[in-house]
C-alpha cells in the first residue's frame, strides 16, 4: 500500500485511545465533551467563546491535539482560534481569512464556515472556505492565512457562484474541503451557491464537477455550474467515491466518472432525499447517513412530520432504512445542519447529531438506537470528533 493512502488508516480502537471528544459549535460559543471508548458517560469543558458564534471547530488528526476555531464574534468580527492545549488556551489569528481589498473592495469575509486539516506530508497547512465564497490557506497551523489565489482570483469566479451568491438564507458558503489523502494536489470544494469544483493542481485551478446534479431553482437545463450542494464527504481510503447531500437530492460520484448519480430517488417517497448534512462510514464506503427534512415547497427545514430519523444506507445509496430508535416519536421539529452530524472511527461506529433545538443525541452502535448526550445549548452548528491516544 502507498505510504500516503496508509497514512490514513486512522481506525481506532479501545486499545488505541485514551479518551475520544466531541467538539460542538453552536451560536453562542464552543464546548468539548470527552468520554472514554465506551461512551456512556461525557464531561464538557466550556463554553468557550461564549456569545460568539461557532460555525466549525475541528482537532487535527495529524497531531490529535491541534484545535481550530471559526468564530464571528460580534463587533470584532470573523476570526480563528488556536489551541494546542486541548482547549485550555487559546490564541487568536495574527491575519485571519481576508479578500485582497485591492481585487474587489465589495469582497468582505463575513464568516469563515468551513476549516480541513491539510495533507498529512503538510503537517501546518490548514484551509478554509469562507461567506461570501473564497477558499484561503494557511502555512503555520491556522496563525496566518493568505487567499487561494487560483479561487479567490479567477476570472470565472463570480459567474461561478452567480454574482455575489446571496441566496442561502445565512448567507453563501465555501464548504466540504476534501483533500486526496494519496495526493496534496488533488482537492475538492463545494459552495452554496456554486456547485462542486476539483482542483489537480492545489488550487491553481479549478474545474466545475456537477453532471446530473439538479438545479431546480435555476431556469433551462442542468448547468454546468450554480448548483446548491449542502454537504459533499468520502472515505478517505476510498477517496475516488464521492457522496453528496443537495439542496436537490442525495448524489453518487465514482470517478473518474465525471457525472453524478441521484441516489435519492431510492428514498421513500414519503420523506423525500431533502436535507443538509451527509456522512460516511470509516471502514464501509458502501455504508453512508443522512438526516432528511421536510423539503416541501415552503421548506420548513425540519423533521418530516416532526419525526425524525436517519437514513442509512449499505449499498453505497441502492436502498435506504430507517433508524430511529430512541429518537422522539413526535412533535419533534428540529433540523440537523450540515456540519453537524459526524461519526467516530471505533470498532463499533459511534453517530452523533447535534440540533437546531440544541439537544445532541448519540448512538454508539451505528445508527439502530439513540440517546441524548446533553440538551438545551444553543443552536448547534458543528460536531467533529477528536481522539487523544494513550
Amino acid at each position: 500500500m502507498p505510504l500516503a493512502q496508509e497514512k490514513t488508516k486512522q481506525l481506532y480502537t479501545h486499545e488505541d485511545v485514551s479518551e475520544i471528544a466531541l467538539l460542538v459549535g453552536t451560536k453562542k460559543g464552543a464546548f468539548i465533551y470527552y468520554s472514554n471508548h465506551n461512551r456512556l458517560h461525557w464531561e464538557v469543558n466550556g463554553p468557550h467563546f461564549l456569545g460568539s458564534i461557532v460555525h466549525h471547530m475541528v482537532m487535527d488528526p495529524r497531531d490529535n491535539k491541534t484545535i481550530l476555531v471559526s468564530a464571528k464574534t460580534g463587533h470584532l468580527g470573523p476570526t480563528i482560534y488556536c489551541s494546542t492545549t486541548l482547549g485550555k488556551t487559546w490564541g487568536e489569528a495574527k491575519t485571519p481569512p481576508a479578500f485582497h481589498q485591492s481585487d474587489d473592495d465589495s469582497l468582505v469575509v463575513d464568516h469563515t464556515f468551513w476549516l480541513t486539516p491539510g495533507h498529512h506530508s503538510e503537517p501546518n497547512v490548514w484551509y478554509a472556505g469562507t461567506s461570501p465564497q473564497g477558499l484561503f490557506r494557511s502555512e503555520d497551523t491556522g496563525n496566518n492565512w493568505v487567499g487561494v489565489d487560483g479561487f479567490n482570483k479567477n476570472p470565472m469566479r463570480s459567474e461561478w457562484i452567480g454574482g455575489m451568491g446571496d441566496g442561502t438564507p445565512d448567507g453563501p458558503k465555501l464548504h466540504s474541503i476534501l483533500i486526496d489523502p494519496r495526493d496534496k494536489n488533488h482537492m475538492y470544494i463545494s459552495m452554496s451557491g456554486g456547485g462542486t469544483f476539483e482542483s489537480l493542481d492545489q488550487g491553481d485551478s479549478w474545474n466545475p464537477l456537477n453532471k446530473g446534479v439538479v438545479a431546480d431553482f435555476i431556469p433551462g437545463p442542468t448547468p454546468e455550474f450554480g448548483q446548491d450542494p449542502h454537504c459533499v464527504a468520502f472515505n478517505p481510503d476510498s477517496p475516488d467515491r464521492l457522496y453528496q447531500q443537495n439542496h436537490c437530492g442525495i448524489y453518487r460520484i465514482n470517478r473518474p466518472s465525471k457525472s453524478w448519480e441521484r441516489i435519492g430517488d431510492n428514498m421513500p417517497d414519503d420523506i423525500g432525499d431533502i436535507g443538509f448534512p451527509i456522512t460516511v462510514h470509516p471502514r464501509d464506503p458502501n455504508t453512508i447517513w443522512v438526516f432528511p427534512m421536510d423539503g416541501t415547497d415552503v421548506w420548513p427545514r425540519v423533521s418530516p412530520d416532526g419525526h425524525p430519523a436517519v437514513y442509512c444506507s449499505n449499498d453505497a445509496g441502492d436502498s435506504w432504512y430507517r433508524q430511529d430508535v430512541g429518537l422522539p416519536l413526535r412533535q419533534a421539529w428540529f433540523t440537523v445542519l450540515r456540519q453537524a452530524m459526524t461519526h467516530d472511527h471505533l470498532d463499533s461506529v459511534g453517530l452523533y447529531l447535534g440540533t437546531s433545538s440544541g439537544t445532541i443525541w448519540v448512538s454508539d452502535n451505528e445508527g439502530n438506537s439513540w440517546r441524548q448526550l446533553t440538551i438545551h445549548l444553543p443552536y448547534i452548528y458543528s460536531l467533529e470528533i477528536g481522539y487523544i491516544p494513550k
